[in-house]
């Protein structure tokens, strides 16, 4: 596989490059050898953050983890990742479809897979919408305690999303047809 590691806000030490390096190439078992992968390391504050991108046939494996030290981010994502490469090998094989980025030994791997990864849905709530400004929302949403609230537009009349932005601002999620 071949590495593509860049840093913001940090120096790509020799050390941080093996650890990337040594914990991503397990994943080197599932990935012909020209596959990229996309590395960026970033620190904010105490935040030590690593996006890794993998580039497939039909798509990208992505994971994102942020924690307070960077060896314990490293660590999340190669578990994010393998985790997602699990549910996108059944989703081929449940196509019968062999990707050009993948070996045949990831089709032919005999892991044991966790039907608890598959997306379910356990829950469906209903209720009512009363239409609202995206301001009034965004209260509603605070006072709520959640991450992301759905409402009319008062403006629109459309179905709207509201949420809340990892630097504290908010965003509106309009249709668009």
């Amino acid at each position: 596989m071949k590495y593509i590691i860049i840093g913001k806000n940090i120096d790509v030490t020799p050390g941080l490059r093996e650890a990337v390096e040594h914990k991503l190439g397990k994943l080197e078992r599932y990935f012909t050898p020209d596959t990229e992968i996309h590395v960026t390391l970033s620190v904010q504050k105490e935040h030590q953050k690593i996006e890794v991108t993998i580039p497939v046939k039909g798509g990208i494996i992505r994971s994102e983890q942020v924690s307070s030290d960077m060896y314990v981010s490293i660590d999340l994502v190669e578990e994010v990742i393998e985790r997602q490469l699990r549910k996108y090998k059944n989703k081929l094989n449940a196509r019968h479809q062999e990707d050009g980025n993948f070996k045949q030994e990831f089709f032919d791997a005999a892991d044991s897979v966790d039907e608890d990864n598959e997306i379910k849905i356990v829950r469906t709530k209903k209720f009512g919408f009363k239409p609202m400004y995206p301001e009034d929302a965004c209260v509603q949403m605070e006072l709520l305690g959640h991450d992301f609230y759905v409402f009319c537009n008062a403006e629109t009349d459309e179905v709207n999303v509201v949420y809340r932005r990892k630097n504290g601002t908010f965003g509106l999620i309009e249709p668009e047809f």
